[in-house]
């Protein structure tokens, strides 16, 4: 997608003024803020009753399933994504995924309440989690829009996060009845606010920007066109080639199949008890640890910025980069079957560490991807670790049981590891070997 913004802010000496323009710009990214963070609430909330009741009624084995479901449904929104944006608008986008998930996700709770077979919540638990990051994916592109800066993602990317453990830490607080669910009114409310919560942004997208690749290239000026790509790329443009104007750019592939590749290895063998933190935390210490498991996970997604930047002074390779991120993924789960606080400071780890690669990785495949295929490079980039973490929760109930995951986690910890030395011989070596440049007298 593309954005159809005609106007730019008004600059004075190298300085930009605080006019009309960027005050506006100001007040819509807070709006999509605040609908980002109210909807992320409100399926935390959700979301975290439906695991519980999983974890109630089949254990952690049906639990993963549906955390499984989910993945699949992340890995099948990047086409899906792609698909809708070069048809439609931003806003029918917006207001279709949204009016999508707020019949599923009462649809997916509703049915594991009254017994429905596991497949069929699964199914729904999928079809779910499709429409819910083809709307993230949305919301993205339309923060860009408004506002291309790293600071307006960011900003919006860490509210989010933020949010969530008091969506998770409030669902699993909540008095249970004994089937495993909360009862009475609380029902009545989570129902409310799981649902409810996507209002604002459906509100929000009547003044959605986004607009279908096609329909931008027939409608805008070139001037204009040439404008909106920049800002999207920060400034670098297409290709920083003057061509002619019967000339087209040259299409290539969106995302580097190696960075793919990669991404999705890194969570294959590090996200699962990050992925399964709800389930574990239940069954090795009880319910009333997963606020406290939320809460450390949120406050380290907070620190994930400093992180990312301390780690990109050493000049490491993004390969290598990611392979110790999620070995700092792992490490705090070696200790957490022994005691409440080792869930802690594994999710404390997990949330600095998944935050940070998260973030590497998007950036990486934005600043390689073509202007016109950032949105779906993004959401490729995230079906891939969804791939990846997908297949993780099924298999990890499979190998260990909740109070043997330390020993699944010691062996992904040793492959990490060995990953890691391989990538440095491979790629730092050869460097330190090279023989010093002769100064010239």
């Amino acid at each position: 997608m593309v954005t159809d913004r005609k106007r730019r802010e008004p600059r004075s000496g190298g300085h930009r003024r605080v006019g009309p323009v960027g005050l506006r710009r100001a007040g819509r990214v807070r709006e999509l803020v605040v609908s980002g963070v109210i909807d992320s609430f409100g399926m935390a909330l959700g979301w975290t009753v439906l695991v519980l009741l999983a974890v109630s009624r089949g254990g952690l084995a049906e639990a993963a399933l549906y955390n499984a479901a989910m993945l699949i449904g992340v890995v099948l929104s990047a086409p899906v994504t792609g698909w809708l944006s070069r048809r439609y608008a931003g806003r029918t986008l917006l207001r279709g995924a949204a009016g999508t998930e707020i019949l599923l996700r009462v649809g997916a709770l509703a049915g594991l309440i009254v017994g429905l077979p596991s497949w069929l919540i699964a199914v729904a638990v999928t079809a779910m989690h499709v429409a819910a990051w083809v709307g993230f994916a949305a919301m993205r592109a339309e923060v860009a829009a408004v506002d291309a800066r790293p600071r307006s993602m960011t900003r919006y990317a860490l509210a989010i996060a933020a949010v969530e453990a008091a969506g998770t830490g409030l669902g699993a607080l909540l008095p249970a009845g004994p089937d495993g669910y909360p009862t009475g009114w609380p029902l009545v409310l989570i129902f409310i606010a799981y649902a409810g919560s996507l209002i604002p942004t459906i509100i929000s997208s009547r003044r959605a920007r986004m607009m279908p690749h096609g329909a931008a290239r027939r409608i805008m000026p070139a001037r204009i066109l040439r404008y909106a790509v920049s800002t999207l790329t920060g400034g670098t443009g297409i290709t920083g080639h003057r061509r002619g104007p019967a000339r087209r750019p040259r299409r290539r592939l969106a995302v580097s199949p190696r960075l793919l590749v990669a991404g999705g290895g890194i969570m294959l063998l590090a996200s699962g008890p990050t992925l399964l933190a709800i389930p574990l935390t239940t069954e090795l210490h009880g319910r009333h640890w997963v606020a406290g498991a939320a809460i450390a996970f949120s406050l380290g997604c907070l620190l994930a910025t400093v992180a990312v930047e301390a780690i990109g002074t050493m000049k490491l390779p993004a390969v290598l980069r990611w392979t110790l991120w999620g070995v700092a993924m792992l490490v705090g789960w070696l200790g957490a079957p022994m005691h409440a606080v080792s869930v802690l400071i594994a999710q404390f780890l997990a949330g600095v560490s998944q935050t940070a690669f998260e973030g590497d990785m998007d950036a990486l495949v934005a600043d390689e991807a073509p202007a016109d295929g950032i949105t779906t490079a993004l959401a490729y980039s995230a079906s891939v670790r969804a791939l990846g973490g997908s297949v993780a929760v099924k298999l990890l109930p499979m190998m260990v049981t909740a109070q043997a995951i330390d020993k699944a986690v010691s062996a992904a910890v040793l492959a990490l590891g060995v990953a890691a030395l391989l990538i440095w011989a491979v790629t730092a070596l050869p460097r330190l070997h090279r023989p010093p440049v002769p100064i010239p007298e």
